[in-house]
């Protein structure tokens, strides 16, 4: 019975997955590139994302919160996702300068879905607040849903954009 007991523990230590711990956001420097165009990310205003994948010593940059999303709902992807961080515009100096080290994970962040806000690219843009009131005060002047990120939808992030559309750019 002793040997059957240590021949399942094994087993189970075997097929115990390894845990890898969450790097630190990195902060945005001048170098910075967005993974998509590969531009440079300190020439495009509002909030940004970075997404660090095992295996690779630096993040993704992306010069737009909604191009993240679009990465992280994409089923193409070139290693596991150990961290997804997303700009902080609750304490963002401004929209044209949101900042380089105010990274929040986004996966306790509020989403601004649906403003009428063009991001760094142009596009409309899914906004990210560490404070759900800061969110909703954003809500009150450009409009939009206050969600987590698990609950964007595919329509926001996925698809054609519309450059032509009348959106603002926040001050």
């Amino acid at each position: 019975m002793k040997r059957l007991a240590l021949i399942a523990l094994v087993a189970l230590v075997a097929c115990k997955e390894e845990v890898v711990e969450a790097p630190d956001p990195v902060d945005l420097t001048p170098d910075a590139l967005s993974f998509f165009c590969q531009m440079n990310i300190a020439e495009h205003g509002g909030p940004k994302g970075q997404i660090h994948l095992e295996g690779y010593p630096a993040p993704l940059f992306f010069a737009q919160v909604r191009d993240m999303v679009a990465y992280l709902k994409s089923p193409e992807r070139d290693a596991k996702i150990t961290a997804v961080y997303v700009s902080d515009m609750s304490v963002a100096p401004s929209w044209r300068s949101p900042g380089i080290s105010n990274w929040i994970d986004a996966d306790g962040a509020t989403f601004v879905v649906g403003a009428d806000v063009a991001g760094g690219m142009g596009a409309r843009e899914v906004v990210p607040f560490g404070d759900p009131a800061a969110a909703e005060a954003f809500i009150a002047i450009y409009g939009g849903a206050a969600l987590p990120l698990s609950d964007i939808p595919d329509t926001e992030v996925l698809g054609p954009v519309d450059l032509d559309l009348a959106l603002e750019t926040p001050a």
